[in-house]
């Protein structure tokens, strides 16, 4: 809308008070423009073969350029990974807290700042262990060590600064939750070899991604709740070959070429949702079963369960597996459902607080 336009709706609006006219061809390019911004959303028929070029980061924008080779490795322009690392903990936190308080904000934000240290560290051992292929693949071929902006000697130094700051994370928790968490370090390891060696190397990304599901109730009880940790981690595992299956889809061609394997490889295009599905109902599953065990309320099923089965449902009926793009915004979705699964826990146990404050009754699990 122009200046002039603006004058004129003013006007309008003070002869006329409750009747502003907005001009007809203003109207039409808003629609126009509303249903053009909907469809790129969501348009899954068209992607261009050529794929643009990234646009920069507030990490291109804003680092010092000595630090954005250590940031890049890190993946810090990209924070999607450390969200998908937090949300697990943040699930069983909240899963572990009484019915009658909110999660403990200082272990959400210990388990915050592990997950952004530890994704920080897993994306150096990745870049590591795949220095020799990264350079023929193009999505990586521009990362640090490939480009020769960064040595492996730096890596390595790097990587040694994260897993001293990741540890001095987990020192903050009791015993239970570091011995617990330490286990979870073969995993992190190994995990970047995979796709080397088994057509299922997201199921080990799915082990390693959801460590988290099992750290919550020791964090705050000193002590695992099995039944509860073990559904949520099971639910975890299949969300993440789900959403990690669609972001392989964009280097199944340089995959192919270099001998790698990856579920995106093995189901094939056609049969990839058939699978998507499957996964998307066993996660559904599994946090049903976690809440069950943990006896969670209406709430929960309604805005975790269920608003995170739509979720996932859009994911595959709309994900175009051709498009590296759109398979990427899928992908990066899936940060909403972690904060549906979370908001659907936590409202729960205030509509405990609730019933506990009219009735006198703790509901809590």
């Amino acid at each position: 809308m122009s200046p002039i336009d603006i004058l004129r709706c003013c006007q309008s609006a003070i002869l006329r008070p409750g009747r502003i006219r907005i001009p007809v061809a203003i109207r039409r390019s808003r629609a126009i423009s509303f249903v053009r911004r909907i469809s790129s959303q969501t348009d899954t028929s068209h992607c261009s073969s050529k794929e643009s070029v990234p646009s920069p980061t507030f990490v291109d924008l804003y680092a010092p350029k000595r630090l954005l080779p250590y940031l890049k490795i890190a993946r810090v322009d990209r924070p999607i990974g450390a969200y998908l690392l937090f949300f697990p903990c943040a699930w069983s936190t909240a899963f572990a807290t009484y019915g009658n308080s909110l999660p403990s904000f200082s272990v959400l934000t210990m388990f915050a700042a592990g997950a952004f240290v530890m994704r920080g560290a897993g994306c150096v051992i990745n870049d590591l262990w795949d220095s020799d292929i990264d350079g023929k693949v193009a999505r990586t071929k521009s990362r640090p060590l490939p480009s020769h902006k960064l040595s492996k000697n730096q890596a390595v130094g790097f990587l040694a600064g994260n897993l001293l700051l990741g540890l001095g994370v987990l020192c903050s928790f009791n015993y239970e939750t570091i011995a617990l968490g330490m286990c979870s370090m073969p995993l992190v390891i190994a995990y970047p070899l995979m796709k080397r060696y088994i057509n299922w190397p997201q199921f080990v990304l799915g082990l390693t991604f959801n460590w988290g599901a099992l750290l919550g109730n020791p964090a705050i009880h000193g002590v695992a709740c099995w039944p509860v940790a073990l559904s949520l981690y099971a639910a975890g595992v299949c969300h993440t070959l789900l959403y990690d299956s669609i972001y392989a889809f964009q280097d199944v061609a340089d995959d192919r070429q270099l001998g790698l394997k990856s579920t995106a490889l093995y189901f094939g295009k056609d049969s990839a949702k058939t699978w998507f599905s499957a996964f998307a109902l066993s996660t559904t599953g599994g946090l049903a079963l976690a809440g069950y065990f943990a006896g969670m309320g209406p709430v929960y099923y309604l805005v975790s369960v269920l608003g995170g089965a739509s979720q996932l449902a859009w994911q595959i009926r709309t994900v175009n597996l051709e498009c590296h793009s759109n398979c990427m915004k899928k992908f990066s979705s899936n940060k909403w459902f972690g904060l549906l699964v979370f908001a659907g826990i936590v409202a729960d146990k205030l509509s405990n607080v609730a019933q506990t404050t009219t009735d006198g009754t703790d509901n809590g699990t």
